[in-house]
């Protein structure tokens, strides 16, 4: 697997990074052992999971699993903070204190002793900036993270991060931002994707399938057995549908029976390549789900297909990103 820088740092990951959401409660440890063992095999490093992941017990496999069946060596783990893990006004959010709280209490779960990417998982409006990005600056200092990155920022709000840290000298910078990103969820090309380029952030686009509608499997309804048919993902997947979706899904379909390959690879070829993008974060319920993406390293799409799934996906640009007079 083909290896790139995130962004202007020195960390360098592979350009399939593996997500680790359904850990710990559709996915046991069994299938995530599998899972992991392959993605390494095809020479993956970037591992993603979250302190919110299944409260705390993806963390805890995870941690597991670099303790018996791959070596932590092999493997760069990426987690987040500030969202909710503990009741009460400092169980969540992005103040100092619960910050560095969280980061103790990911580290303990995964049993180890740094976080190779420390990520802020959303915007905190009720804690001023300079202290939360103080708080990432105590962490990298006190040897528990190596880089620091952002998750859900808006373009304003990365921009203005960014630029904060780089304010001031010895500042830890911020080396990443992950956005969800797919021929589903483009709006991030508005305003994220141009700032994060400008500012040498190396981008993870998280649900880079439409959460599982660039597949193709829900074009006839959700099947048995299916995050799509269960109530706790169907919301999630439901919030992507729309006539537009159905055709975009439609010609990812048309092209992948034209390349003679699946429309996932396509889906995640397109992601994949796309500029500023370091790497797509796959996540899957079963070792199955997971080597149909790492199957999907090879395939390159012709320059007329890419622009005829652009072309149809295209999200709508108008003033200020675009302005009418240039």
């Amino acid at each position: 697997m083909e290896q790139r820088a995130l962004g202007r740092s020195g960390l360098v990951v592979s350009r399939l990074a593996l997500g680790t959401m359904t850990w710990g409660r559709d996915t046991d440890e069994d299938e995530a052992a599998m899972q992991l063992t392959a993605f390494v095999d095809a020479g993956g490093t970037l591992v993603d999971t979250a302190d919110v992941y299944c409260d705390g017990e993806s963390e805890r496999l995870l941690g597991r699993l670099l303790a018996d069946v791959v070596p932590r060596s092999d493997v760069l783990v990426a987690t987040t903070a500030v969202g909710r893990t503990a009741p009460g006004p400092m169980g969540r959010g992005a103040s100092r204190g619960h910050l560095l709280t969280a980061l103790d209490a990911s580290l303990e779960r995964l049993g180890l002793e740094h976080i190779d990417l420390w990520q802020l998982h959303t915007w905190d409006d009720t804690t001023p900036l300079e202290e939360t990005l103080a708080a990432c600056d105590t962490a990298v200092s006190s040897g528990r993270v190596r880089y620091v990155g952002v998750s859900n920022f808006t373009g304003w709000q990365t921009a203005q991060a960014v630029t904060w840290q780089r304010a001031w000298p010895g500042r830890v910078p911020l080396v990443s931002t992950q956005v969800e990103y797919s021929l589903l969820q483009r709006g991030v090309e508005r305003e994220v994707v141009p700032a994060a380029e400008a500012l040498g952030l190396g981008m993870l686009a998280w649900s880079p399938l439409g959460r599982g509608l660039l597949t193709g499997k829900y074009r006839q309804g959700a099947p048995d057995g299916s995050r799509g048919a269960s109530p706790q993902w169907q919301g999630f997947i439901d919030g992507l549908r729309s006539p537009t979706a159905d055709r975009i899904v439609e010609a990812v379909v048309t092209a992948a029976e034209g390349l003679g390959t699946t429309p996932l690879a396509v889906a995640l070829a397109w992601v994949r390549d796309r500029p500023g993008v370091t790497a797509p974060v796959v996540g899957a319920r079963t070792a199955a789900q997971l080597q149909s993406s790492l199957d999907a390293e090879s395939v390159r799409l012709p320059a007329a297909i890419r622009t005829a799934l652009e072309d149809v996906s295209a999200p709508y640009f108008g003033y200020p990103e675009r302005r009418y007079d240039r």
